[in-house]
């Protein structure tokens, strides 16, 4: 089973692609990790891929998609695998399509996590870190999960203990400017999604999940797995 993810920060993607690795012992891909990789590894690639980062610039699409449909045809994903974090434009999206198109690769699922732009930004910005065990889950927009109210304040709703923030989470700056490249339905990422769209309804053989992220976590998966089934 080969998937392609796509949600926007705050849609819990990476949790929901972590339950669906476990279920189907399939390999979780994220297109940071390559990079870091091929990197780390000294390949040809990661070489030139170090170039274009170390200058602060896109790396080409010419130096990413080989990069990846390299990680693809590993072994441990010969099982099926979940790509997170790539395409983020149409562009990108034709160019993956046909390099798997190319290597006999197919994409079985395309899964899109939709979520509404201003509760995805609450959702990252209402984050919290419980100081004993960071697992606890802490938001302050998702009633499931709503911090203990104590002394005019929050405490953890696990275990009571205090509470913090990470500053990246309260970069409202930096969370728009990822959101612009996810929800810009023309050059961005929601634009790949529609081309996924497009060619499912060509006939290329991928199924298409749409799944409403605004419920909780265990509401989504169960939604997925039974799509999924």
């Amino acid at each position: 089973m080969n998937i392609l993810i796509f949600g926007p920060n705050g849609s819990g993607k990476g949790t929901q692609g972590a339950i669906v690795q476990k279920k189907y012992n399939i390999s979780h891909i994220e297109s940071g990790v390559i990079f870091r990789e091929n990197i780390k590894g000294g390949t040809e690639l990661g070489a030139k891929a170090k170039e274009y980062i170390d200058r602060g610039e896109l790396v080409p699409d010419e130096i990413t998609i080989p990069m990846i449909l390299d990680r693809l045809q590993q072994n441990d994903c010969k099982n099926g695998w979940l790509l997170d974090g790539f395409p983020r434009n149409p562009r990108q999206g034709i160019a993956l399509k046909k390099a798997l198109d190319e290597a006999g690769i197919k994409l079985d699922y395309v899964i899109e996590i939709v979520l509404d732009r201003e509760i995805a930004k609450n959702r990252i910005m209402g984050r919290r870190l419980c100081v004993n065990d960071n697992n606890h889950p802490n938001n302050i927009y998702i009633d499931a999960i709503k911090p203990d109210e104590k002394d005019g304040g929050f405490v953890c709703r696990v275990c009571g203990g205090s509470l913090t923030a990470r500053a990246d989470d309260q970069d409202e700056g930096a969370i728009n400017k990822r959101h612009n490249i996810y929800y810009d339905s023309e050059k961005g990422t929601l634009a790949a999604v529609e081309f996924f769209k497009k060619t499912a309804a060509e006939g290329s053989g991928t199924k298409i999940i749409e799944l409403d992220g605004k419920p909780g976590v265990k509401e989504v998966s169960e939604e997925l797995m039974a799509k999924l089934s």
